[in-house]
């Protein structure tokens, strides 16, 4: 029986630039390394994932693969330009022929020389979300009824809702039914403009973001000259963050490497925390199915938080059901447990925080290398309050602080019109929100107003529809009553809105009213707010909580007057701390929410407000795949700290549709991390000042 001979394949000698063996640790350098064929790297917290993606392309590179065959996917252009440079020093050449960006820009690049196969010019401009709002806005004015008259959606939200349809491969009916309820009434109507501004965008050759990821994939799906074109020149994939995949962006990329499958995708699945954003976390859990043979790779050596921190990440992602799992294994020497406190209230959660920062500043950790996370943004009211007055510098990474909100403003501007009927800006913002009513009609309707109650403030016997002096001072002499006499001066479009404004501010006119300003700001919220939110703001639930805190707040308040100063002097302070600080040379805290720090790492992180219902959120309980987001959220706000993190939350919170104090329970997640892995500090409260 002859005896099998086996030939090996040629593989001339490589000399390589880089000693991999030496840059990277083995379960780097097992991935950098991975033969051709699907991988999926799951790349722990703090592991080095930027690290592994730029040395796979060097080794790309040094094994022969052209730059130009090469696709580096990412989800920033900053993310993108880092790599491709930092992959550039590394080999020493010139890396042009690497196609690298966001997928927009990719899709971008591919469409100028190809979109003309599906209809559209070379010289298409792209919309930024302003000018896309602006152009729904325009279609909405064309339609043939004019505006409809039932409630209906903002241009910003009507974006959103045509976007997340996009991106998330769904019909627009089926977005608002599941994010959107309040208006499915008018799913129609929304559809039909969805269609109109597709049209508008077609025939005036412009595109928004999320056309030049649907256009893309059309273009493939439609032209298999073009799709195998690019199927052959891109030998290789690389998707960083692939856990933050939508099902359209997945789509393209399953296209693109249907024919060889020589992608490698990089995440971490247990960092997968923008469900309302459209990703899509399934991608990632899903990717072996997608692509068979996949090599499986982790990357757990964690090179940011000490052992003890680490200790308490690993036990608190560990209850998820449906993950890869994997152990995060320090590098850094060992350092203290972390923290759990235990506060009465939150102005003692807010102190505690500001007291420890203050101590550990002292001790040498600068500001801007410590950070508070939340939840929401609403949870960090009292801690503003707290570093205002101890004149702590901070900044917030949304860029806005409490009291400068829009939400927050405006539901201000009812009380602050209330107040003081001649104060002619909130006058004129209230004004504003109101269908049909812009900058000109709102100047319009204040000079009218004015007209009409003459120089005392009050009534006048002059202008339309006056009414004597003697009716003013039994109504109260209020600004409803002024209100009322010009109602026939506003557009057709603010007709109702405007009656509901009229009896609103009359409610908030009531004396008996007045002593309450919490109360207040609860009845603005039922009467016109909490419509008026939903059409106006994507995330009108977030803002809603916003302001039944600011309503918690100025339940400390016995009278309007009193509130408002308070609300000016905080908001002053805030702008004075800001220009004091415009150098950027001073030191600021760092106030975030946990959606926003991620790729952010801190030596010392205070994660608050850790009470069920809070963190995780009671909407997120509703189902087990957002506790499950919600724990991925928990995890993600541990791995931020590299050296300290304190837990805290309070006992009694004020809170619901009426007010009034309850007993706060612990968040489940605290629950789960054993006890023996946290130190729980007993937080002693001052005694009353000496007389």
């Amino acid at each position: 029986m002859p005896r099998e001979y086996a030939l090996q394949p040629f593989r001339p000698r490589v000399d390589l630039r880089i000693d991999y063996g030496a840059e990277l640790n083995p379960q780097q350098l097992a991935a950098v390394t991975a033969p051709p064929g699907p991988a999926l790297v799951i790349a722990g917290a703090g592991a080095g994932k930027t690290r592994t993606l730029i040395y796979r392309v060097a080794y790309l590179i040094e094994h022969g693969v052209p730059p130009d065959r090469i696709l580096l996917l990412t989800f920033t252009n900053k993310a993108a330009r880092e790599m491709m440079r930092r992959v550039a020093e590394l080999l020493g050449d010139d890396l042009g022929g690497l196609w690298g960006g966001t997928f927009h820009a990719i899709g971008s690049r591919v469409l100028r020389i190809h979109g003309e196969r599906i209809g559209w010019r070379r010289d298409f401009t792209i919309l930024d979300r302003s000018d896309a709002e602006e152009l729904v806005s325009a279609c909405l004015g064309e339609s043939a009824d004019g505006a409809p008259a039932v409630r209906f959606p903002k241009a910003a939200v009507l974006c959103e809702m045509f976007s997340l349809a996009v991106n998330m491969r769904q019909p627009v009916a089926r977005v608002i039914e599941r994010q959107f309820r309040s208006f499915a009434p008018v799913a129609g109507p929304i559809e039909a403009l969805g269609a109109r501004y597709a049209e508008r965008k077609r025939r005036t050759g412009v595109v928004d973001f999320d056309d030049l990821l649907e256009l893309w994939l059309r273009l493939l799906r439609e032209h298999s000259d073009i799709c195998e074109q690019y199927q052959r020149r891109f030998q290789f994939l690389l998707v960083d963050e692939y856990q933050d995949t939508n099902q359209l962006q997945s789509e393209v990329v399953n296209l693109l490497a249907a024919g060889h499958h020589n992608i490698m995708a990089v995440g971490d699945d247990s960092q997968s925390i923008y469900s309302w954003r459209g990703a899509n976390y399934q991608n990632i859990l899903r990717f072996p199915e997608q692509h068979p043979g996949v090599r499986l790779y982790k990357i757990e050596t964690n090179y940011r938080s000490t052992p003890e921190i680490l200790e308490v990440a690993n036990a608190a992602i560990a209850p998820n059901t449906r993950q890869y799992s994997k152990h995060l294994v320090p590098v850094r020497p060992s350092g203290p447990k972390p923290v759990l406190i235990v506060c009465p209230d939150g102005d003692a959660q807010a102190a505690f925080v500001v007291q420890r920062v203050l101590e550990l500043h002292e001790e040498g950790t600068a500001l801007d290398r410590m950070a508070v996370l939340y939840r929401s943004h609403f949870h960090a009211l009292e801690l503003q309050l707290a570093l205002t007055r101890h004149n702590l510098p901070y900044t917030i990474t949304s860029g806005i602080r409490f009291f400068e909100q829009a939400h927050i403003k405006d539901v201000a501007a009812y009380l602050r019109l209330v107040c003081n009927p001649r104060d002619e800006l909130a006058f004129k913002r209230l004004a504003r929100m109101l269908p049909g009513v812009g900058p000109k009609a709102a100047d319009r309707l204040w000079g009218r107003l004015e007209a009409c109650r003459g120089p005392s403030g009050g009534g006048s016997t002059r202008g339309e529809g006056a009414v004597g002096k003697e009716e003013d001072a039994a109504s109260g002499a209020g600004v409803a009553c002024v209100l009322q006499r010009i109602a026939t001066q506003v557009p057709r479009k603010a007709t109702v809105g405007w009656a509901q404004f009229t009896a609103t501010v009359a409610q908030l006119e009531d004396p008996a009213r007045r002593g309450a300003p919490g109360e207040m700001i609860r009845l603005i919220v039922e009467a016109v707010y909490a419509e008026y939110a939903q059409e106006a703001f994507v995330n009108a639930r977030e803002r809603l909580d916003d302001v039944e805190q600011l309503a918690a707040f100025a339940g400390q308040f016995q009278d309007l007057e009193t509130f408002l100063t308070q609300l000016a002097l905080l908001t002053n302070v805030d702008a004075e701390s800001r220009d004091r600080s415009g150098s950027g040379d001073e030191e600021q805290l760092r106030l975030s929410t946990v959606h926003q720090a991620k790729g952010l790492e801190f030596d010392v992180v205070f994660l608050i407000m850790l009470g069920d219902g809070l963190f995780p959120s009671f909407r997120s309980l509703e189902s087990q795949e957002g506790e499950e987001e919600e724990r991925r959220l928990f995890y993600v706000a541990i791995t931020r700290a590299r050296r300290e993190l304190y837990f805290s939350y309070p006992l009694v919170r004020t809170a619901g549709s009426r007010g009034g104090d309850f007993l706060q329970q612990p968040s489940r997640f605290l629950m789960e991390i054993p006890e023996a892995l946290l130190d729980t500090w007993d937080l002693k409260m001052p005694g009353p000042p000496l007389e």
